[in-house]
Parts: C-alpha cells; structure tokens; sequence
C-alpha cells in the first residue's frame, strides 16, 4: 500500500510540473534549475506583460516587482531538492521555502524511519538560512510505529550537506557567466 502511494504521489508531482510549465509558456528543464527565480519570469513574459505592456501594482522593472518573486535563495532551494531527492515529498511550497517529507525507512536500517521538515529561511545564501527538523519512529515489537528520540547532530548534518550543494551550485553558475 504505501508503494503504491508513493508510485501515486510520484506521477501526481510529474503530471503538475509539467502543468506548471504549460501554464507558464516556459520551458523547464529537470536538470537545469532556473539560476535566479526572476529568470523565469522574464523568459514566460508575453506582449501583455511585457516591455510596454500593462503594469500591475506599479509593476516597472524587475527590482521594484518583488511581490512576484521567490522570497527564498534559488540555491539553497535547488540544494534541498537535491539533498533531498530520495525521501518520498509530502509537501513543496517553493513561495514559502518549505518542503516536507514523507516517512523514509532505509533499506540498511529497518525497522526505523525518518521524516524532514525543512525551511529556508533567507534569500541570501548564509549558513543560518536553512533549518532542518527531523523527525524518527521506530516499529515496536508489537507492529506500530512510536515517536523515538533523534540526535541533533543529524538535523546539521542535513543543513551542512544543503549548504556544502548550495555553494557548489553557485560556484557552477559562476564560472559558467
């Protein structure tokens, strides 16, 4: 049953990215993240938002119009994906900077699993701009699940790992400019 779901969870997420980039009239590339989100927004721009279209909420150039950017890093988001990638996603709210797991049991480690909430907290790549909070269950001898403690080292862990990919990521970027 939870195969399944997460078989389901899986194609749900597919079939809206790829609603996200018909509705947009951009093109989106899995590997390539957008280097900026304003990036995007320029590329999706038609006649009537664009240059000498309709202004709205006194919408001019790109700096002034920051209600409708991300008000996250690009990099610590691409980064968190990433790090990311192989526990099941519950929950993407790219806007907020907040992403949310589902229960992950390793394959070397049964009988315990783990689930991720992170938060990305600025929109300046800085140590402090990510908190991760981990949550752990272990299956007790009569076949439920129960709460059990976690080692705070294992939250940085996660947060060291998404910023060791951020700063990869941004020096990518900078040596291709």
């Amino acid at each position: 049953m939870q195969k399944t779901n997460y078989i389901l969870s899986m194609v749900a997420i597919s079939l809206l990215t790829g609603c996200a980039s018909w509705f947009s009239g951009a093109e989106v590339d899995s590997e390539n993240y957008p280097k900026d989100p304003k990036d995007v927004r320029r590329e999706s721009r038609g006649k009537l938002t664009g240059e000498g279209g309709l202004k709205l909420f006194g919408g001019g150039d790109d700096s002034s119009n920051s209600g409708a950017s991300l008000g996250i890093n690009s990099y610590l988001w691409r980064a968190t994906l990433d790090t990311l990638s192989f526990f099941p996603l519950s929950s993407v709210d790219p806007r907020g900077g907040v992403i949310i797991t589902d229960w992950y049991e390793s394959p070397e480690a049964r009988g315990e699993r783990f689930k991720l909430n992170v938060v990305i907290l600025d929109t300046k790549l800085r140590a402090d701009g990510v908190r991760v909070s981990v949550f752990k269950q272990e299956l007790a001898k009569k076949g439920g699940w129960r709460d059990a403690k976690v080692n705070e080292s294992v939250a940085r862990e996660f947060e060291d790992k998404i910023l060791t990919r951020a700063r990869e990521l941004r020096i990518k970027d900078a040596a291709k400019q």
